[in-house]
């Protein structure tokens, strides 16, 4: 009696899981037939039969994160870095590691070549900058020299002609100099010319 329970209980199994079999089955032929894309052409492809614009635009969205390669028309991949504005070939549609070293140090080479240009550049404007702040002085001390150039200059005033033996007021003379003796030398000789000279008196009124 526990014998035929027994096998009622594993025919009962059975049937359970033929069952379940049949149920899932269609599911699993269509899970076959619908196979996963490749790359992204083909994502692209089966998102466009979505059935709604958002579904649409989430499936386009799920190919970008999963393929960053694109089809070239004569075979093989590439890969656009937006970094670097520049695209690189690659075999899949996915970079392999090895590819994704060589990305990444163009990428190191492209900043220090940046970083050099940027130098280049900045010395290039401070250069010019002396430049022009050198010519900007000079400028400046040409307009200040003929500012000075055209003030007039005062006339200097005539000297006043001496006299022979006249000698200027509150002028000082060494003694014994020609300029200093020849006053003195004059007063003698109109003394002398007076001597030998002397004026005739006036004859008398006559009463």
């Amino acid at each position: 009696m526990s014998s035929l329970i027994a096998l009622r209980r594993a025919v009962l199994l059975l049937v359970a899981a033929a069952g379940c079999l049949l149920l899932t089955l269609p599911h699993v032929q269509a899970q076959w037939w619908k196979r996963a894309p490749v790359d992204f052409e083909e994502c692209a492809d089966a998102a466009e039969k979505a059935a709604t614009k958002a579904e649409k635009t989430s499936a386009l969205a799920n190919c970008n994160a999963k393929f960053a390669g694109r089809r070239k028309p004569g075979g093989g991949y590439s890969y656009y870095d937006f970094l670097q504005d520049r695209t690189f070939d690659i075999a899949g549609p996915n970079p392999t590691p090895e590819e994704q070293k060589k990305i990444d140090e163009a990428y190191t080479a492209y900043l220090a070549k940046e970083r050099r240009s940027n130098e280049a550049a900045q010395a290039t404007a401070r250069q010019q900058r002396e430049q022009q702040e050198q010519q900007a002085r000079q400028l400046q001390q040409v307009a200040l020299r003929t500012d000075v150039e055209r003030v007039p200059i005062p006339a200097e005033r005539p000297k006043v002609q001496q006299t022979v033996g006249q000698r200027p007021k509150g002028a000082t003379c060494t003694k014994g100099s020609f300029s200093c003796e020849w006053p003195r030398l004059s007063e003698s000789l109109n003394d002398l010319k007076k001597l030998f000279n002397p004026t005739p008196s006036k004859p008398a009124k006559k009463s």
